[in-house]
């Protein structure tokens, strides 16, 4: 008995691990490039080969193959190389995705994953004895129970890439009117209150309101602009911003304005979806290329 509880555990940490990545993919694909994965191709193979390897290890150790369990220990120990090695490249405190993709590089996740594999490879000998049929039922009730989680966990995952792909169906183009909000081409003052780094090319302004369920809608896609390292983007709303709204003459939500680091509005619109808000950023790149090149040739 004492081996059976091992291995239900034990499978049901892969199991775990296996619907942690599932249920953010695109975050966990994203750790992949820690390890050296810099194509979008080599993280879906890398990510896909952890997922398939953890929940078909995790099938084989529930079943009670000790071959199981002693790969199930070597891919643990593939796991802390793997970590120790993106420690010693100085990559502590990245995203490793082993356990969600919250988990980080570092001694605790290299120490978690030697554990596991001394456990793995421990398995085969602990007492065990021969299992009667309800426990071999019991284990394959469990077993199920698992896999369901894990389907469900799946499918949940693909609503949500479901639900970002459908913020990008629509229109490209957002509604540009000239003498709605400010002009383009001018400078405003509303770039003193942003705290641009380095990088920041661009300033993303979205006015959003409390009432508007579009505005609800595309809070997801306006965050996900936020980890852009050439973007810093910032909110207003119009009951708590009315000023800046007044100020700028914000025909409603939701609406956004570009600026470059000088507050240069390079564009502007409407827009519906996250389609038409990259349309407006892709306009305002454009725009500020065209400058730089004005600039260059002295007109």
């Amino acid at each position: 008995m004492i081996q059976m509880a091992g291995r239900i555990i034990l499978a049901a940490l892969l199991v775990v691990s296996a619907a942690l990545k599932l249920a953010r993919p695109r975050e966990s694909r994203g750790a992949m490039a820690t390890f050296g994965f810099d194509t979008e191709t080599g993280r879906w193979a890398a990510w896909t080969f952890a997922i398939v390897a953890e929940l078909g290890l995790a099938a084989g150790v529930g079943a009670g193959s000790e071959a199981a369990s002693y790969l199930a220990g070597g891919l643990m120990l593939l796991f802390a190389a793997t970590l120790g090695s993106a420690m010693l490249a100085g990559k502590a405190g990245a995203p490793c995705a082993c356990f969600g993709s919250g988990s980080r590089v570092g001694l605790g996740a290299i120490a978690r994953n030697l554990l596991l594999a001394a456990a793995f490879f421990a398995l085969p000998a602990l007492p065990g004895g021969a299992l009667s049929t309800d426990q071999w039922l019991g284990l394959g009730l469990i077993g199920a129970l698992l896999a369901c989680a894990a389907l469900g966990v799946a499918v949940l995952a693909l609503a949500r890439e479901v639900g970002m792909l459908r913020l990008r169906l629509g229109p490209a183009s957002a509604l540009e009117v000239s003498h709605e909000g400010p002009e383009v081409g001018g400078r405003i003052a509303l770039i003193e209150s942003y705290e641009l780094e380095p990088g920041n090319e661009l300033a993303l302004a979205v006015f959003t309101s409390v009432g508007c369920r579009v505005c609800g809608s595309l809070a997801p896609a306006v965050d996900s602009l936020r980890r852009e390292p050439a973007l810093s983007v910032r909110s207003f709303e119009e009951a708590a911003d009315g000023d800046v709204w007044e100020a700028l003459g914000i025909p409603g939500a939701p609406y956004a304005i570009a600026l470059d680091a000088a507050g240069i509005v390079l564009a502007k619109g409407t827009f519906n979806n996250l389609a038409q808000l990259e349309g407006i950023l892709g306009t305002a790149e454009r725009r500020a290329a065209e400058r730089r090149r004005v600039e260059a040739l002295g007109v």
